[in-house]
């Protein structure tokens, strides 16, 4: 079972022998949720087990990365369910700190900001989630002083954010990105999945073979063909029919960067080019993300 720790002192004071002298020292891997856990950060303690010796799996529901009206105050606080789920995969320690131990003033007035990257996307329809995601994680990585974090590539822009925060403040951190973890319906795992009634569960799906039916029509070079806008409308309009209420649907490069200014930045593989299509939509009360990865042909 993982020893549980609420308070910062205590945590650290605990995770320091694990330091030690070079020769000895043990690697600490840090995997940050917000509870409620499912398979998908199961899978995510797993892959952090792979890379380091010792396994701190945070558990806190983060007040500032939510906006006015969303789902704060009802988000499932599963503490002790937690546990038991991160037992059976042997997580070492838990931390799982108050709002005040945390936060000793809130709102904080000490920010980490990100800059463009998080206008777009999520970042549109939640202006502040991004600030919030990263003055959090700059603290847990503070706390814990990991070697790796380990992240869902569920939150395609999440992960591109905290990778630009670890290069930009020097965090000696390895991130890894975690594959995302599927039903066997292609339904993307999430704590927000709950939200679902059943008959909401058995159209979600939807959204994920939309994504496969883009990614294949960018593949067989649609896009070079009538150009990318009908093949998104195509799509967003076959979303929508299902009973989606759709925030975003786009294609990017692999970097988050526009289509038609990122040729600097673009990853090229001879003469093909690394996109990420993502969507986030709202069904019922549940607003789902979901991305796919795609390496298409460029133009001659």
């Amino acid at each position: 079972m993982p020893i549980i720790h609420h308070h910062i002192s205590a945590l650290r004071a605990a995770l320091n022998p694990y330091r030690g002298q070079q020769d000895s020292q043990q690697r600490i891997a840090l995997v940050p949720t917000m509870g409620n856990l499912h398979d998908g950060h199961l899978e995510l303690v797993k892959l952090a087990k792979q890379h380091a010796d010792i396994v701190v799996v945070s558990i806190f529901v983060n007040p500032t990365q939510f906006g006015v009206g969303e789902d704060f105050d009802s988000y499932p606080r599963t503490l002790d369910a937690d546990v038991a789920k991160l037992a059976t995969v042997n997580a070492d320690y838990v931390f799982a700190p108050s709002i005040d131990e945390m936060y000793p003033a809130l709102p904080p007035p000490t920010s980490v900001r990100a800059g463009e990257i998080t206008t777009q996307l999520c970042g549109q329809s939640r202006p502040n989630h991004f600030d919030g995601v990263g003055i959090v994680v700059s603290k847990l990585f503070n706390i814990v002083q990991p070697e790796v974090a380990v992240f869902g590539q569920k939150d395609y822009q999440q992960l591109a954010i905290i990778q630009q925060i670890v290069r930009d403040l020097s965090y000696p951190i390895e991130i890894i990105g975690a594959p995302i973890v599927r039903a066997a319906d292609g339904l993307a795992l999430s704590s927000r999945n709950q939200y679902l009634t059943e008959a909401e569960r058995n159209v979600a799906p939807v959204l994920h073979k939309e994504l496969l039916r883009l990614a294949e029509q960018l593949m067989q070079g649609q896009h070079l063909e009538q150009g990318l806008a009908p093949l998104l409308t195509e799509t967003r309009a076959r979303i929508t029919e299902a009973g989606f209420k759709i925030d975003y649907l786009e294609v990017k490069t692999a970097q988050l960067d526009s289509l038609e200014t990122d040729a600097a930045s673009a990853t090229f593989n001879g003469n093909q080019q690394d996109l990420v299509i993502l969507v986030a939509a709202w069904l019922g009360r549940a607003r789902l993300l979901d991305n796919q990865l795609v390496t298409v042909k460029l133009p001659c």
